[in-house]
């Protein structure tokens, strides 16, 4: 059988993967910056005789190729930068890159993609069709390696039917994996706001036009956005995490810098909502004398995982780690540039659990403690081959 076949090279593999694992993990490289990762990645195709190519400078697209006829082809993605983050974790795969850390677990989608391209490529008389091997730079920063990907043509020679990704979550103990069908993920653009007045004295504040007043008032009224414009039924987030008012206790500045961001699961809404937030913060800035620049940075878009593949690896997931090992996951307002692949082609993006109480494993991404639970990477490389070959029809 297919399954046992899998599962004993995953076994195989697995004291490989995690070294691999806490190799890139110790050696984090940020956005469009990942030149060792793309190397130690085609090292190991490489060795194991996948042909490959070079995409978005640092990603590098590996093909597989069935010897069972079939012109099906599926795509399987892992993203691989790391973020801005000092690591507090004291652990012997610790970052070596002050600054710099897999806050994200990047380096578990990686490692444990080169896993599954080691047991693909060790089956390849078992099955028919293309796997395509996509590692992603640059997951973290806009406009997102995924967008740069596509205009290179990653989702052309061969065209994949399907992809397919997995990411992290503590919040789900390591063994299980979660899906959802339908909207899962969010869009997200990055606001940057300046309000323009006219700095002074404290003491004097009817010779100035105070930017820190106007600022607070846009801030306050541009809730109502959500609260008030947004459809209920529509999730939308906005949320402002930066304000800069250079002054001091008797100082008025010139100018406040506010940057948020704005997320939502609907494409209509979302332009609707940025031309409503622009107009309403002009305008509070001009009627109390000062102006306001409003610049959006649009981000990635929301994130949807077509029903019929969703149900399938489900279905799959079900079969290769038991029912009682999969679960239900809710929207979640965090993006994702997978999202950009979602919109073109059918895909599917699952979480892995790698949540671990007593291991001490259930911190939250994108902070200084996040690790994972290193059993996750027993069931992360078997289940994605395993979802690929069977989508396949094998």
């Amino acid at each position: 059988m297919i399954k046992n076949k899998i599962q004993e090279l995953a076994a195989n593999i697995f004291n490989d993967v995690v070294g691999y694992r806490q190799h890139i993990h110790a050696n984090p490289e940020l956005s469009f910056k990942e030149f060792e990762t793309s190397l130690f990645i085609k090292d190991k195709l490489k060795k194991w005789g996948i042909e490959y190519t070079d995409c978005a400078n640092t990603g590098v697209v590996g093909l597989i190729k069935g010897n069972l006829p079939s012109d099906k082809v599926i795509a399987l993605r892992a993203d691989m930068d790391a973020l801005p983050i000092h690591e507090a974790n004291d652990k012997p795969y610790r970052s070596k890159n002050h600054g710099v850390m897999h806050a994200c677990g990047h380096d578990v989608h990686t490692s444990s993609l080169l896993g599954t391209a080691y047991i693909l490529n060790q089956m390849k008389d078992d099955f028919g069709g293309t796997i395509k091997l996509i590692f992603q730079p640059a997951e973290e920063l806009l406009p997102g390696g995924a967008s740069i990907m596509i205009k290179e043509g990653v989702l052309e020679n061969p065209k994949p039917h399907h992809i397919v990704g997995q990411h992290v979550m503590p919040m789900i103990d390591a063994g299980k994996v979660g899906f959802r069908s339908g909207i899962y993920m969010a869009s997200t653009d990055e606001l940057y706001v300046t309000v323009t007045g006219k700095g002074g004295h404290g003491a004097q504040p009817h010779q100035n036009i105070d930017p820190v007043v106007i600022a607070s008032h846009i801030i306050i009224a541009l809730q109502q956005i959500v609260s008030r414009n947004a459809d209920p039924r529509i999730p939308s987030v906005l949320s402002f995490g930066k304000v800069i008012a250079n002054g001091a206790t008797n100082i008025i500045p010139n100018e406040v810098k506010i940057e948020g961001t704005f997320r939502t699961l609907d494409e209509e809404w979302r332009d609707e909502a940025h031309k409503r937030m622009k107009k309403m913060a002009e305008g509070i800035a001009e009627s109390m004398g000062g102006s306001c620049d409003f610049d959006i940075h649009r981000g990635y878009p929301f994130l949807i995982n077509e029903e019929k593949l969703t149900a399938n690896a489900r279905a799959f997931a079900e079969d290769f780690l038991g029912k009682e090992n999969v679960v239900d996951l809710d929207i979640w307002m965090a993006a994702e540039d997978f999202s950009f692949y979602s919109q073109i082609t059918d895909a599917c993006f699952y979480r892995l659990g790698t949540g671990s109480a007593a291991k001490d494993t259930q911190y939250s991404v994108h902070t200084p403690r996040f690790d994972v639970d290193e059993d996750a990477l027993k069931i992360s490389t078997g289940l994605m081959a395993y979802i690929a070959l069977k989508q396949l029809g094998n």
